[in-house]
């Protein structure tokens, strides 16, 4: 997805930029240019933080399952003596 939005920001720039021949019309291609770059950087974003919350929520979860483990072991071992 994200090759496929910077191919279009790039498609789109080179584009309008071949069909933009006065002042006002590059104003507002390079405004939309921006607008557009915005709107992919706060995807970006959103999309690092949630992998960055999935790896916080694995990590958490595994060291639970080590803690689960090492109290099962503890008791085992109390058990056998």
């Amino acid at each position: 997805m994200e090759k496929f939005a910077i191919g279009l920001v790039i498609g789109g720039i080179g584009g309008a930029l071949l069909a933009a021949n006065n002042y006002k019309m590059r104003t507002l291609i390079k405004k939309g240019q921006e607008e557009m770059q915005t709107k992919l950087d706060k995807l970006m974003d959103e999309k690092i933080e949630q992998m960055e919350e999935g790896v916080e929520n694995l990590k958490e979860k595994a060291e639970e399952t080590v803690e689960n483990v090492k109290s099962k072991m503890n008791g085992t071992e109390k058990a056998q003596a």
